[in-house]
This record gives C-alpha cells, structure tokens and sequence, in this order.
C-alpha cells in the first residue's frame, strides 16, 4: 500500500466512524539504522534513518471527555476518559498509547477520536513502536498547545516504552522518527544527543530489507548478557588506562593488550564494540564522499563483527547475508537491529533488485521452508503532518 492510499484509507475510515472529516493526519515513520547496532548502551554512535513506511494517524478534537482509539490493522478499540487513572492494560497495542497520555494528562482538556493504521512491518525491526508514540505525542503536542520540541518528544516516546510498554530501549529508534530527514541519515551521539546530518542519497543504488521472518527467543536474555560483558570489557580496559572513561575512548590496541585477562567472550564483545565505533565514523566520511563501494564494505565488516564476535546473529541471517554477497550489483550486506532474527539490510544496485529478491526467496524457501518478505526502502521525512 503506497502512503497516499494509506492516508486516504484512514481519512475514510475515521469519517465511517465518527461521522466527520479528521482535523489532522500524522504520518510517523519507522526507522532503519546503517550500522552502529548494540553501540547506543555502549556510549557510541549510531547511524539511524526514518524510511518510507508510517504508521497513519487521522485525529480530531472531540470537546467531549472521552478518547476513541481504532487500530484498523488490528481490528479493535480503546475508549477511555481523560480523567482517569492511566495503568497499563492488558491490550499491549494501547499501552503505547496510554505511555504517552499518562505524561500530559494534566495539560488535556478535551476528549479525540483516532483512526490508524501502518505500513511498518510489526516484528521486523523496523521500529513500529517508535512511530507509534512519537505520532500521538506530535498529534497531541499540536492539538494541546503542549510545547514540546522535537527532542522532547523522543524522550518521552521513550519513557512510555520503559514504563508503560516494559521494553527498556535506547533512544534511537524514537529520534529517528523523530528527526528522519528526507535523503539524509542521523549521525547520533547516544551519550550527549547531539547529531548532524549525513547525506545519503544512493544514486543508482538502493536499499533492501529482507525478512527472515523468525525471532528467536534469544534477545532478551542475551541482550542483558552482552551488556554485561561490554560492562566487564570497559571495566578491564579502565583499571590498566584510567585516562579511559568509556569504549569511545579505547583503542583496539589497548583491547589487544588486555585480551589475556579478558579472556576469549569479553575480548570479542569488546573488539566487536571498539571496532564499530571506528567504522560508524568512517562511514560517515564515505556518505559525504559519496563512495557508495566503502559504505558497502563496511556495512558487511559489521555483520561478520555481529556474528562472530557479537555472536548476535543466527543461521537464517547469516545464510542471507553470506548468498547476497554473491550476487553481482550487491555492494554490503548484514543484520539490522538487534539480532537473533529480523531483517537483513542489503546495499544493492536497483537494477538488481527484481532478480535478488526472487533468487534469494527461492534459495531461502528451500533451506529452510520459510517465506521471506522483501521491502524496498527509501530513506524519508521525519514524523510531519500530511496537509
């Protein structure tokens, strides 16, 4: 569905529902990181974009007490008044929504209905989430005279993750839907949020999500164990060069140097994190230089980082990664987000495109009789209203 049909889906929808045009549409955009995965909790940088997939809001001010959310993808509603006592509830979709509420319920004074709907892949890494909090908060910001700027409403898209949704992520994904800018990626200080823009406009090239459409229930449990390594890394790395406050300020040297006393988990982690702080900013210098074959190449180096060192990869990721790179016209390759499943991010020429897709489907269907779904991606204009 292109975001044309979509918004006009959802401008109809809401008239079906509530009898009257929306006063408003939000679109807010999922997101896609270039490289710098597991760096954000590690004091790095990471290379977020907002893409061409939204979650579509259409919202008007009801002067009533009472809120009516419809999700037409999932088919289902929430009401609820804005005196209440906002708590989590059992329909997980609306604790995104409730997140949100809970942090300005005291500036609300009037009821709204919303109709939405997504072209964001749930599930796919794509951070569906992320748009979904940071375009009610947009939509509210506006209709409640709230104030609020940009980087305000990314961290409080984030806290409602944290409190109301009980996923303790890093700020990424919510300042690249945030501040996603049209051709451009976010080149992101996770310690101080401060960032610029790097241009990225691929020319004859393209970017490819493919999903491997599995998640292995591994994430969590090691998500937590890779932090704790990186924690014993740093720690080893401090005591021999005090001069040292975090992995931003190692060297791979001093990684080697202490690799005996690492022993042979923490002194990959720590590789993998030294490393890709390095690569994050030489990719940057290779957008701005337009030397698509080096963003490539490094994207690819990230991957076997991710997978051998980080170990956060798996088989269907791996078996991606490693037959793309096969294949004539593919500059880089390797897992987005954070492992154990997900999509492969694919730097490739668009000419290309057509015959990957329907030889990696093939190849993927026959080992390991699962579907894969392919996404096109552009990389697109923050969260905005449409009109």
């Amino acid at each position: 569905m292109s975001t044309q049909e979509l918004v006009a889906n959802c401008k109809e929808q809401f008239n079906n529902a509530f009898g009257e045009n929306p006063q408003k549409v939000v679109l807010s955009p999922g997101r896609i990181n270039i490289i710098g995965e597991h760096i954000d909790y590690n004091h790095g940088f990471v290379l977020p974009a907002a893409i061409d997939k939204y979650i579509c809001f259409a919202i008007s001010k009801n002067n009533t007490q009472d809120c009516h959310i419809i999700s037409l993808d999932l088919k289902d509603e929430y009401k609820f008044n804005i005196k209440d006592k906002i708590e989590p509830v059992e329909q997980n979709w609306v604790n995104y929504f409730l997140g949100v509420f809970n942090q300005v319920q005291d500036k609300i004074d009037s009821g709204f209905n919303i109709v939405f709907s997504s072209t964001v892949p749930i599930g796919a890494g794509l951070s569906s989430s992320a748009a979904l909090e940071c375009g009610f908060l947009y939509g509210l910001n506006y209709f409640f005279a709230l104030g609020l700027d940009k980087r305000q409403i990314a961290k409080m898209g984030q806290k409602a993750e944290h409190t109301f949704a009980g996923v303790n992520c890093g700020i990424m994904d919510q300042f690249a839907s945030v501040f996603g800018k049209e051709n451009s990626v976010i080149f992101l200080d996770c310690d101080t949020l401060d960032y610029q823009y790097a241009p990225a406009d691929f020319g004859d090239y393209t970017l490819l999500l493919l999903n491997t459409n599995v998640k292995h229930n591994l994430q969590t449990s090691e998500y937590n164990n890779r932090r704790k390594e990186c924690e014993a890394g740093i720690s080893i790395i401090k005591n021999k060069y005090p001069e040292v406050q975090n992995f931003r300020e190692a060297t791979m040297e001093m990684v080697e140097d202490l690799k005996d006393e690492m022993g042979d988990v923490v002194y990959r982690r720590s590789r993998f994190v030294v490393g890709e702080i390095s690569r994050i900013q030489e990719l940057v210098k290779s957008l701005k230089d337009n030397n698509f074959e080096n963003v490539g190449k490094l994207m690819t180096s990230t991957h076997y980082g991710l997978s051998k060192d980080y170990e956060v990869s798996c088989e269907e990721l791996d078996f991606l990664v490693d037959n793309v790179l096969k294949e004539e016209g593919v500059l880089g390759a390797r897992v987005m987000g954070g492992g154990f499943g997900g999509c492969t991010i694919n730097l490739l020429k668009k000419s290309e495109v057509k015959k990957i897709i329907e030889k990696l489907s093939k190849a993927y269907l026959e080992k390991f009789e699962i579907e894969l779904t392919p996404y096109q991606v552009s990389v697109s204009e923050g969260t905005h209203f449409t009109d």
